[in-house]
Parts: structure tokens; C-alpha cells; sequence
């Protein structure tokens, strides 16, 4: 079986490249992300692997399936950048649902914490021998209240990690669940009433753009924002509106909405074009990683192992679990 590997990195290759001698299987590993352009890179291939930003629309999913390619292998949970309308019934789509949830809950635990304390700003000031304190205060945790949105395994996760603190939790969920030891409210009981919001939720038609202007306007003034799940669920605008108004007195993201041209890549040397990220980069009580929630050891090696048992499934005629079938509407991962 052959494999065309788009948007690789070194670390994917630490820990694909020993897995696919195990299965005797040939990894092209390219630096170019999927889409229209670089296509044509997977003839010959049996699939492609894929990852976050890289994009399989319906005209990629055309020139795919021209090539005989037969399998679109997602190394993550989203499948947002799929359009699983133009695939259904000609190329099987598989993703690996669950890796890692503690490391993404962890993360949102660490962005809060440093948003709340500054830490990543004293970091900075150490460093420069500047020992002052000044604008450095943040506010207990405790006996404030967090409101989750989502409490899929990452949600349930972040939930016990803040009850840890001896926060009050809310939740918001479309399907809640009853096991968990969590007060369920609605979206707008949740937005008025949190001190803290953390989005885990995945992107669909009914969650893009779930923080907008309306429901900033409804929070309660200094709100942190912690995003760990998909840019297009917080309407860019309306969260810098809110941080020059001081409604949101912090934001912790490791996502972004327009992050494909910018997340995973080195740009040190580059100047920034988007003049909206560039903004973000620029508030000091705003603290963005580069979608590295995700990343532990542990992750990774998950990651690898489940898009290799889908690649030997697809490849041996099995039952391919991780599928994404059409349903008649492509919502989002």
C-alpha cells in the first residue's frame, strides 16, 4: 500500500515512519498541505493522511478520486476541512475519534492559568531582568464559576479539572449527560453567569460562530475565553471588540479561525499579513498557541497507531470503524 503524506512535519515522521516498516506500507511524506494545487502529488497513491489545515473540498475529492485514490486518512478528530457530500459513495474517510482527550483538557487548564496569572507575561519580563509585579494581578479560581460548552471526553475532563480548583461548573450541551456530575444550564444562563468559558465543542452549522457580538454582550464583564476546539466557533470581530471594550478581560486560544496559512509553520523572519491575528498577538491579556493542544507523547503515538489500523483495514477490506459516513448533511467535526 502507498500513502501520500501531505503537511508532514519531523515530529510525524518519528512516529509514522517506524509504524510503516511494521506494516510494510509506503509513506510519501510531502511538505505541501492538500488541496487543489497539490493533488496531482497523490497519483499513484492507494490514500492520502491528512491533517487540521489541510483541505479535501469537493474539487480535491474530485481529482482524488480521478487518480484511483481510495481513502482519505484523517490524523485527527475534526473533519471540518472534508466535504463529505462530494465523497460519499466514492471515497472512504476515516479519522481517529479519540487520542489524546486529557492532553487537550490540560492545555485549556494551562491557557487559563497563565491568562489569569499572566505567567506568560512575567516569563518574558524575568527574562529581561524586569522583576516588577505590575499589571500582573489575576483573580481566585476558586468559588468562581466556569462555564463549559461541550462536555464530550474533553469536556467531561476540563469539568473535574476545574471542580479540582473548587470552581462552580455549568455546562451546555446539545445532548447532555446525566453521569456527569455537572448543573446543565441553557447557552444564555451560561453566558451570563461565567466567569470562565471554555468552548469544547466540535464545529458544525449550529456552533460556527457561537461566540458573536449578541453573546459577548451578554457575558459578564472580564469573562476569560478559552478556546482549545475550532476557530470558526468565536467570531474573530466580536472577540476584539470585546477585549478593547474590557467585556472579556482575557482570552486563552489555541485555535484560530483564519490559522491555515499560520499555525504549524515557522514565521519568524515573515510579517504577519492578517491583520486580525496580528491584533490578537498584540493584546498582553491574550495568550495564542499554535494549535499544540493536542500535543503529547502519548497523542502522538496514538494518532499514529489508529491511522495505521485504518490505512491496514481499508487496504485488507475490513471493517473501517473510524468512518465518516454522509448523513445527509456535512456537518463538521
Amino acid at each position: 500500500m502507498k500513502i501520500a503524506f501531505y503537511d508532514t512535519k519531523p515530529y510525524d515522521r518519528i512516529w509514522f515512519e517506524p509504524l510503516s516498516e511494521e506494516y510494510g506500507y509506503t509513506l510519501k511524506f510531502y511538505d505541501h498541505k492538500l488541496n487543489a494545487d497539490t493533488a496531482v502529488l497523490a497519483g499513484g497513491y492507494d490514500a492520502v493522511c491528512v491533517f487540521v489545515n489541510d483541505t479535501a473540498d469537493a474539487r480535491v475529492v474530485e481529482l482524488l478520486c480521478s487518480q484511483g485514490v481510495g481513502l482519505i486518512a484523517l490524523r485527527c478528530a475534526g473533519y471540518n476541512n472534508v466535504d463529505l457530500k462530494a465523497a460519499a459513495g466514492r471515497i472512504k474517510v476515516a479519522r481517529v475519534p479519540n487520542y489524546s482527550p486529557a492532553a487537550v483538557a490540560e492545555h485549556a487548564a494551562a491557557l487559563l492559568l497563565s491568562v489569569n496569572r499572566r505567567t506568560h507575561r512575567a516569563y518574558t519580563r524575568t527574562r529581561d531582568n524586569n522583576f516588577s509585579i505590575n499589571g500582573l494581578m489575576g483573580v481566585d479560581l476558586r468559588d468562581k464559576t466556569a462555564g463549559i460548552i461541550g462536555t464530550g471526553r474533553i469536556g467531561q475532563l476540563f469539568v473535574k479539572i476545574l471542580q479540582g480548583f473548587g470552581m462552580r461548573v455549568v455546562a451546555y450541551d446539545a445532548r447532555p449527560d446525566e453521569k456527569l456530575n455537572v448543573e446543565y444550564v441553557s447557552l444564555e444562563e451560561l453566558y451570563t453567569s461565567s466567569d470562565v468559558i471554555s468552548l469544547h465543542c466540535p464545529l458544525t452549522s449550529d456552533t460556527y460562530h457561537i461566540i458573536n457580538r449578541n453573546r459577548v454582550e451578554q457575558m459578564k464583564d472580564g469573562v476569560i475565553l478559552i478556546n482549545t476546539s475550532r476557530g470558526a466557533l468565536v467570531d474573530t470581530d466580536a472577540l476584539l471588540e470585546g477585549l478593547k471594550s474590557r467585556k472579556i478581560g482575557g482570552a486563552g486560544l489555541d485555535v484560530y479561525e483564519e490559522e491555515e496559512d499560520f499555525f504549524f509553520e515557522d514565521l519568524s523572519n515573515e510579517i504577519i499579513v492578517d491583520d486580525e491575528l496580528a491584533r490578537l498577538l498584540s493584546f498582553p491579556n491574550v495568550l495564542v498557541t499554535s494549535h499544540q493542544a493536542f500535543f503529547t507523547r502519548e497523542a502522538m503515538q496514538a494518532i499514529a497507531m489508529v491511522t495505521m489500523e485504518n490505512l491496514y483495514a481499508f487496504s485488507n477490506g475490513k471493517p473501517l470503524k473510524n468512518e465518516i459516513a454522509y448523513q445527509g448533511g456535512n456537518s463538521p467535526g
